[in-house]
């Protein structure tokens, strides 16, 4: 639960809301004004997945625009956003202008009468990503035991669609029971990332007979075989946790979802 589901019930059961449906949702809060502003520090929101203010208020519409496009990057990014909005000449003041970034703090114009100036922390919450681990073997077990640790969610099945689920991976863990076909079925899923547990040896074998069955080499070429960092493991524990480890290294360097 965030600080502002803490101080706001009537946030927390919205939030719970989205949650529940896996839906991408955003906080606002004000942390400071200077000027005459509607709303003051304290006041919060809860926005959607396009920027719209779902439950509270962040004042009139002078902050409504760059509200909603530092939302949206916020749950581009996965990464909290603070801007301020402020009339034009207080920000030529400090020798910036709207659109820039300075010390983690993105500008926006002010243009009411008001002419107040509001800074507002913006808090990404995003469904956490999605780990399908294929087989039975050991390390198939091993995973699906240690994965909700580092923050995936489990799933057994692929996704229902082929268009590009970006926060779901896919780790093959048949280990000789129907490698083929796994392979098939995870690169028709075509999620962010496949992951293979095997020789590089077995793969290029598997690799061949993909090719022979027609599907595209360079799709073959995107799964990450063998699956994990070379840690030297040794247990079906260990290559579980060498595979989660490159799992993270594989979220942390696009997307960052805060966990809801």
């Amino acid at each position: 639960m965030t600080p502002a589901e803490i101080l706001s019930t009537d946030l927390a059961e919205v939030a719970q809301q989205l949650r529940a449906k896996e839906e991408p949702f955003a906080f606002a809060t004000i942390v400071r004004t200077a000027g005459t502003t509607a709303a003051k520090p304290g006041a919060k929101a809860l926005l959607s997945a396009d920027g719209t203010i779902l439950h509270g208020w962040l004042g009139g519409g002078c902050t409504r625009g760059a509200v909603k496009r530092a939302a949206l990057e916020a749950l581009h990014s996965g990464t909290p956003q603070l801007i301020s909005v402020a009339p034009e000449d207080l920000l030529a003041e400090k020798g910036v202008t709207a659109g820039d970034e300075v010390d983690g703090t993105k500008f926006a114009r002010n243009g009411c009468p008001s002419r107040g100036t509001v800074d507002i922390f913006i808090e990404p919450c995003l469904p956490m990503p999605q780990l399908v681990v294929m087989g039975s073997s050991p390390v198939a077990l091993a995973l699906n035991n240690l994965a909700p640790q580092f923050h995936w969610a489990n799933a057994s099945v692929l996704p229902p669609t082929p268009e590009p689920a970006s926060s779901t991976v896919i780790v093959i863990a048949t280990q000789g029971q129907g490698d083929l076909d796994a392979l098939k079925q995870a690169l028709a899923a075509n999620p962010k990332h496949i992951a293979f547990v095997g020789s590089s040896k077995k793969f290029s074998n598997l690799a061949n007979k993909l090719e022979d069955a027609g599907l595209p080499r360079d799709q073959i070429d995107q799964i990450k075989a063998p699956a994990g960092l070379d840690i030297g493991a040794v247990t079906p524990e260990e290559i579980a946790l060498s595979i989660l480890a490159e799992l993270v290294s594989v979220r942390r360097r696009t997307t960052e979802p805060q966990d809801v």
